[in-house]
């Protein structure tokens, strides 16, 4: 059996920054993903400033690509909004391989299925044993499953279910759309391009709103393929999209039970807006490897539940610093 002071469940953004705060505070600590990285992720990848201000990185260190947006399109309803602002969008298959090897923490490609309490540490499938367990596998991820499910129950109607899909596309326009409410959607829909000659595109909605309108999200996004093609964003694209759900903020409060700990979209963080979900798995992350160093409490009040904010009042301007 491996044994190890701490052991963290999924290696995405909220998991590696753990482990990379966990150990360069000293503590023994092993990452668990079913996949191995590098690993394809659709996503549109939106970071602030905050973001790389949290992960102690610049628009400069960073080794992989980095789009830089001075300005966001939204549409509402017909109507075309242009906000100026200081956001980023990355590729999460770059991303996410770049933090588990910048951690320094092993990987190792297991699915947790498992997990027992034995002489008050953690157990799982019988391969590994733990002081401290942090689940940060999303959705779907065990930890909160096996542990959270009772006394952190999900609000269904904060549930959002999408469809995107990133390729390799001849881009003409580089500027980011955003369409919110299109025919009815509960959500919103994006065009996002990005530097290497990749596009992130999507559509996103509340699967409850859904229901209610007796629509699924693969009619918003046949809606979205024809609006791209009318724009002339793209033609001609034979398009596989990917699917996964996640949940917004709730007013949910136990993210702590005894030594278990739970981050990122496994406890459910993504903004009220804009169902953004990077930077406050990258704070949670590093709440709890602090509340782990530190046995402060864990609480995740400082994260904030909007992203509007960050677009409009982004504060300081990191692309220098």
């Amino acid at each position: 059996m491996l044994e190890s002071e701490a052991i963290i469940v999924g290696a995405g953004p909220a998991g590696s920054t753990c482990a990379w705060k966990l150990r360069q505070m000293g503590i023994e600590v092993i990452l668990l993903d079913k996949q191995m990285f590098p690993r394809l992720k659709p996503c549109a990848g939106w970071i602030t400033p905050k973001v790389l201000k949290d992960l102690n990185i610049t628009a400069q260190t960073y080794c992989h690509s980095l789009t830089y947006f001075d300005r966001l399109y939204f549409h509402f309803k017909g109507f075309k909004i242009p906000v100026p602002t200081k956001q980023f969008a990355i590729r999460r298959y770059e991303l996410d391989n770049w933090l588990v090897q910048r951690s320094g923490v092993s990987l190792y490609q297991h699915q947790v299925n498992t997990i027992e309490r034995q002489n008050g540490a953690y157990v799982l499938d019988g391969k590994f044993k733990c002081r401290y367990l942090v689940g940060a596998g999303g959705t779907g991820c065990r930890v909160y499953h096996e542990l959270f499910k009772t006394a952190n129950p999900r609000a269904k109607e904060r549930m959002i279910t999408t469809l995107e899909e990133e390729f390799q596309y001849p881009i003409y326009d580089h500027r980011c759309y955003l369409w919110y409410f299109d025919n009815g959607l509960p959500g919103y829909s994006w065009y996002v391009p990005k530097n290497g000659g990749f596009v992130n595109m999507g559509v996103g909605g509340k699967i409850m709103g859904l229901k209610r309108r007796k629509e699924t999200i693969r009619f918003h996004w046949n809606l979205l393929t024809k609006k791209l093609e009318n724009l002339g964003l793209i033609k001609n694209h034979s398009y596989n999209p990917k699917g996964h759900n996640y949940y917004l903020r709730s007013n949910v409060t136990t993210f702590r039970v005894d030594n278990s700990f739970l981050i990122g979209d496994a406890a459910g963080l993504a903004t009220f807006d804009m169902g953004e979900g990077i930077g406050p798995a990258v704070q949670s992350g590093i709440l709890a490897a602090e509340s782990i160093v530190h046995n402060v409490p864990y609480s995740l009040k400082s994260i904030g539940k909007y992203s509007f904010v960050n677009l409009l009042f982004p504060g300081r301007n990191y692309l220098k610093n």
